[in-house]
C-alpha cells in the first residue's frame, strides 16, 4: 500500500468518525428535545413508577451527563445500552438479530440489482434507439417512478393472494422472494439508466474510436474498455445503495412481515425507545460511511488513472 493511499484512507477514516459523532450528537439531543418520553404510553403508570423507571435507565440525570455516559459506553464497550421497551434485551443484540435477516435480504437484492442493471444498461447502450432500448427505458422509468410500498403491495396481491405461488410472510426462505424483488427493482432500474448513459458517453470517446480503427475486436472494446470505464458512476451509487437496502428496507419489511432491523427501527420510533433509535441510527450511518469509503477505493481498481488526494 502506497503512502498516498494510506494517508487517504487515514483521512477518510477520521472524517468517517467525525461524521458518525455528529450523527450521534444531533440524534441524541433532537430525540430528547421532543415532548413526551418512552414511558408515557405505559398503562396506568403512576408518577412514582415513571420516576423509578427513569432512574433505572439513567434518564433522570442531566442531559449532558447522559450524553457523555452514552458516548463513553459506545467508545469503550461498544454498548448501546438496554432497550427501554423490550425489557431484558440489549440493543446491540436486537440489532444483530435483525441484521441477520436484513443483511441477507439486502445483500441478495443489491447483488441482483447490480448484475441485472449493468447488463440491461449495457444492452440498451449498444442498441441505442432500437426497440429493445426503448422497452428497457420505459420499464426502468416505471420502476424508478413507483414507490416500494406500491410495488410490494402489488406483488403481494398478485403472487400471494391471487395466485398463491409465494407466502406473504417473510419469516421463511421462500417468503423472502417477494421482498428481494421489491427491494431490487428501484436500484436495478436506476443502475440500468446510469450504465446506459455512462456507456454511451464512453463509446463516444476518442480512444474507443482509435481502438476500432486499429482493428480491436468488438468484444474487447465493449468489455475491456467501454463497460469497465462506465462502471464508475455505478460504483458511486452502489455503496450507499447497499447500506440503505440493508438497513433502510423498513416499509418492505413491514409489508411482508420480515423480522429485520427495519421493523425494529419503526417500532422503536413508535414506542419512543431512545436507546433502540440511537443504536439503529448509528448502525445505518456507519454502514453508509463505510460503503462510501469502499466505493472510493474501488475507483482505483476500476480505473488506475485515478489519483487519491
Amino acid at each position: 500500500m502506497s503512502s498516498k493511499l494510506m494517508f487517504y484512507v487515514l483521512k477518510r477514516v477520521l472524517l468517517a468518525l467525525m461524521t458518525i459523532w455528529i450523527v450521534i450528537t444531533v440524534t441524541f439531543f433532537v430525540m430528547h428535545s421532543v415532548p413526551g418520553g418512552p414511558f408515557v404510553g405505559e398503562k396506568a403508570i403512576s408518577k412514582e413508577a415513571e420516576a423509578a423507571l427513569k432512574a433505572k435507565y439513567g434518564l433522570d440525570k442531566p442531559l449532558l451527563e447522559q450524553y457523555v455516559t452514552y458516548l463513553k459506553d459506545i467508545v469503550t464497550k461498544f454498548d448501546f445500552g438496554p432497550s427501554l421497551k423490550l425489557r431484558g434485551r440489549q440493543v446491540i443484540n436486537v440489532i444483530f438479530d435483525g441484521m441477520k435477516t436484513s443483511a441477507v435480504l439486502g445483500g441478495i437484492a443489491a447483488a441482483c440489482a447490480a448484475v441485472l442493471g449493468i447488463c440491461l444498461g449495457a444492452v440498451a447502450a449498444l442498441r441505442r434507439n432500437k426497440l429493445i432500448d426503448k422497452v428497457i427505458m420505459v420499464i426502468t422509468t416505471a420502476f424508478v417512478s413507483m414507490p416500494s410500498f406500491i410495488m410490494g403491495s402489488f406483488l403481494l396481491i398478485i403472487f400471494s393472494v391471487k395466485l398463491g405461488w409465494l407466502p406473504a410472510n417473510g419469516t421463511t426462505t421462500s417468503g423472502l422472494v417477494l421482498p428481494v424483488i421489491t427491494l431490487m427493482l428501484y436500484p436495478m432500474a436506476y443502475i440500468t439508466r446510469l450504465t446506459r448513459s455512462s456507456m454511451l458517453d464512453v463509446l463516444g470517446q476518442d480512444y474507443i474510436r482509435t481502438a476500432r480503427a486499429k482493428g480491436v475486436s468488438k468484444s474487447k472494446i465493449i468489455f475491456g474498455h467501454a463497460l469497465k470505464n462506465s462502471l464508475i458512476p455505478v460504483i458511486t451509487y452502489f455503496g450507499p445503495m447497499l447500506a440503505f437496502i440493508v438497513t433502510g428496507s423498513m416499509v418492505v419489511e413491514q409489508i411482508f412481515a420480515v423480522p429485520g432491523i427495519g421493523r425494529e427501527f419503526i417500532s422503536s420510533i413508535t414506542n419512543r425507545d431512545y436507546t433502540m433509535i440511537m443504536g439503529t441510527t448509528i448502525v445505518l450511518a456507519s454502514l453508509i460511511v463505510i460503503m462510501n469509503l469502499v466505493s472510493d477505493l474501488l475507483y482505483k481498481a476500476v480505473d488506475p488513472r485515478i489519483e487519491f488526494d
